[in-house]
């Protein structure tokens, strides 16, 4: 059973489409070796919704083609292959539709529920590490478990273009589970707009605080990666991952979109042995670029030289 569903219910965690104990079903699933993943999306999803289940988009297997954004998360991160040792995928849905206020609150009620799985887990699987894998409000849903989380509870999470404050995280990180777990904030300009909207409308707790796009505490278990700096992409294909630049100023699912993006999420949570955090540190540059820099940037003009008639020979 490589992939399980669960949901933040009212009362905590529950199977997606079934009143049966979650429990159980993950002792199961967990009889395999491998990583344990948790996988949480953003924003308009909401488990069980006609046209947004995130069982049935980037959390399953076998998403729809009709939809440009439904790449399946489980599958790229190597799960759904047969091996007993692949590992167990955890698609965690949470309610995160009607109004950017609503999910905001509801963030933070889902991360309670995250923590109870993630303990539930530890109990059950005390050898096998826990990471997870979020995008947008799913970081919230991440950071806001951990005060609820005994040290040593996470081992990885990858942050994809995180809708949250810099001093929430901060205070996060100072949790027991905070500051043993390690954290890659995925960032690029691309998403600079997306930040913005976010500030203007959800009042920061800290007068002059940004988001994790430009404001990632600085830990020796945090590292941010600008994927669309073009110093980083050198470096991360160095390394072996080649990833396809940007193709437009404005995008909030770059982050998993992008070509050649999977392989390096795999490898990180995978073989996060291979991949510390120093190393990763000394070969990339050391802060990301401003805001509005990609934005705001002159656009390349290529101009074709003018045609010239044939010398004669």
């Amino acid at each position: 059973m490589p992939l399980v569903q669960i949901n933040a219910g009212h009362s905590g965690p529950e199977l997606h489409g079934s009143s049966r104990p979650f429990a159980p079903l993950l002792d199961e699933a967990l009889r395999g070796t491998g990583p344990i993943v948790v996988m949480l999306h953003g924003f308009k999803f909401a488990p069980g919704h006609v046209t947004a289940c995130p069982h049935r988009h980037i959390l399953s297997l076998d998403p729809p083609e009709s939809c440009w954004k439904a790449r399946s998360w489980p599958r790229e991160l190597g799960f759904g292959t047969g091996r007993p040792d692949e590992g167990l995928a955890i698609a965690f849905g949470w309610r995160a539709r009607g109004t950017i206020w609503q999910a905001y609150r509801r963030a933070e009620a889902a991360g309670r529920a995250l923590a109870e799985l993630v303990l539930t887990l530890r109990r059950r699987a005390p050898h096998r590490p826990v990471h997870m894998l979020a995008h947008s409000l799913g970081a919230r849903v991440v950071l806001s478990a951990l005060p609820h989380l005994p040290a040593g509870s996470l081992g990885r999470a990858i942050l994809l273009s995180g809708a949250e404050y810099g001093s929430r995280a901060a205070a996060a990180l100072r949790s027991e589970a905070g500051a043993t777990a390690e954290f890659l904030n995925v960032t690029s300009r691309e998403n600079d707009l997306f930040d913005f909207m976010l500030e203007r409308v959800i009042a920061p707790p800290e007068r002059g605080d940004w988001t994790l796009g430009q404001r990632m505490p600085q830990r020796p278990n945090t590292l941010t990666l600008q994927l669309d700096h073009p110093e980083t992409l050198e470096a991360l294909a160095g390394a072996g991952f080649r990833i396809a630049p940007p193709s437009g100023r404005v995008c909030h699912w770059s982050s998993y979109l992008r070509p050649g993006v999977f392989p390096l999420y795999r490898a990180l949570l995978r073989r996060d042995g291979d991949f510390p955090l120093a190393r990763l540190r000394a070969a990339l540059p050391e802060r990301p670029e401003p805001r509005w820099s990609r934005f705001l940037a002159v656009p390349e003009i290529r101009l074709s030289l003018p045609s010239r008639p044939k010398a004669p020979s």
